[in-house]
Order: C-alpha cells, then structure tokens, then sequence
C-alpha cells in the first residue's frame, strides 16, 4: 500500500506493454542499437546538431557574405558552389541546419504540449468534452493543411519564429487523437480505479499516473513530427511563406534553384539534399524508437 500512496504507476500493477520501467531501459537501448538504420539516423542527427551549433567555426564564410565568383559550381574554395549573389553555398547549407532544426524542435515541442493537453483531456473526461474536442480536431483535418499553415502564415508575418508559431499551433492534430486513444485504454487500468479510490485529484491522475504510461507513442510520434515540421518548413519557405532572404532557409534556397535547373543543379540539390537527409533521419530514428519501446510491432 505504500507503493501506491506514493503514486509510482509500477505499483499499481502495470501491465508490461504498458510502460518501460527503469529495469528494462538497457534492453529498450539494447534493441535501438541493434537497428542499424535507425544508428545511421542518429549519427546524422548528432553531426547536424553539431553542424548547426558550430557553424562560424566549420564554414569558412559567413551565410550573407558575397564574392565575385557568381554562379560558380563545386569547387576548391567553394565545395557547394555560389549562388547568383556570389554566396558560398556550403556555408548557407550548414547555416541552413540551425534554422531548420530550430524551428523543427521548437514547433514540434508547442504541438506535443497542445497536443498532448486536449488528447488527454478528451480521453480522460470523454462525454461532452471529448466530443466537443474531436468535432474541433475533425474541423483543422478538414482544411488543406497547407493551405492552413499558409494563411497563419500570412497573418503573423515570415519569421523564424512566426513560423514556429504557425506549425506549432496547426502541428497538434494528430498527436491529439494519439494521445486520445492511448488515454482511454489506460483510464480502465486498475491502478487508475485505485488511484481514484484513494482520493487523487484528476490532474495528479491524468499527468502523474496515467501520462506516463502514455509516452511511448508519444515519443516515437515527437521524434517522427520534427521530420514532419522540417518538410512542413521548407514547403512553406519554398510557397514563399516561411523565413524571409537572406535566411538561409533550406527550402527557400530550393525555391531559390530551380529556376535555371539545367545550368546550375548544385542550387537545388545541396539543400534539397540537406531536407530529404534530415527527414530521413528522424524516420530512422522514430521507426528505431518504434520497435525498442514495443518489440511487438517489429513483427
């Protein structure tokens, strides 16, 4: 009895599907290393953080930094190339990461949180309220999410941090009926009647008992929706309605190249490249988390 006053959801009986007790996370990390792609992912993932941390010390000049050597393709003194303004392109690529990382990991955090807040809140309380949430969620899912994320856009201005704003708040859709489906499943556990009986408020319930249990697919989902709000990012950047020049924004360096494809490909390619290797990454990550947390689903 005195496991469960203290709160621990391992007293109360969990089933082993349910969470990843400290016991069993050497085997979780065990499984994930064994998955070679999802390693590559995260080798990747580690030299971009890296990349975009260090980039005045890896480049050679700055991001803006112009020189005579206009459209030039690889080489020497410029590995990626220059642009029509004679920007070293290997420095815009590398820059280019902190931009998209940023606003990666920062949208994706505001959406998870959203997210998380509603699907929880639907599952626990159901009735009117998750209704009500739902018919919301079904309304955005509705919309052409492009077109959504365009016209926030379009209302908040082409920042770094409007853009955050913009997939962060249009990003929480389907995280939301993630975390949803999860909560009612694991509101008809013992432990949750037993915490109920003991007298718990709902909030230490559906935060310090049942959330928990709930982060396995809320993980996996997190680390596959910075992948997602990278792509959506460059999408918006290459509409014209993400960060404005001189951000070197990947996908406004695309949007940038492809007018004269044929003559110059280095403009599109480096950065297109830099996108799908990003978005590669944190699917081989996310499917790595995937199979470690639930070796079920590897089957």
């Amino acid at each position: 009895m005195t496991g469960i006053v203290g709160g621990s959801p391992l007293a109360f009986g969990i089933e082993a599907g349910d969470a990843a007790p400290a016991a069993r996370r050497g085997g979780v990390w065990r499984r994930f290393i064994r998955n070679r792609m999802a390693l590559v992912g995260l080798a990747i993932i580690v030299v971009l953080v890296v990349a975009a941390i260090f980039a005045p010390l890896i480049t050679k000049y700055g991001y803006s930094d112009t020189s005579p050597d206009r459209r030039l393709g690889p080489a020497r003194d410029h590995w990626f190339g220059t642009d029509r303004l004679g920007r070293d392109m290997f420095s815009r690529v590398v820059f280019g990461a902190r931009v998209s990382l940023k606003i990666g990991f920062l949208a994706t955090l505001m959406s998870m949180v959203i997210g998380v807040l509603l699907g929880s809140a639907a599952g626990y309380f159901g009735g009117i309220i998750d209704t009500l949430l739902m018919r919301l969620t079904d309304i955005f899912l509705a919309i052409p999410y492009i077109v959504l994320a365009i016209s926030v856009a379009v209302v908040f201005g082409r920042s770094e941090n409007s853009l955050i704003l913009v997939i962060g708040a249009t990003g929480w859709l389907a995280v939301a009926r993630i975390v949803r489906s999860t909560y009612l499943a694991l509101k008809k556990q013992e432990y949750v009647e037993a915490a109920h009986a003991l007298g718990f408020g709902r909030a230490r319930i559906m935060f310090g008992h049942i959330l928990p249990n709930a982060m396995q697919p809320i993980i996996v989902f997190g680390t596959l929706a910075v992948g997602g709000a990278i792509l959506t990012e460059a999408a918006l950047s290459f509409l014209g309605a993400g960060v404005q020049a001189p951000t070197p924004a990947w996908g406004l360096m695309v949007a940038e190249g492809k007018g004269n494809l044929a003559n110059e490909p280095h403009l599109l390619f480096f950065p297109g490249g830099a996108i799908a290797v990003t978005v590669l990454a944190f699917l081989f990550v996310g499917d790595g988390l995937r199979d470690a947390l639930d070796p079920r689903l590897k089957s």
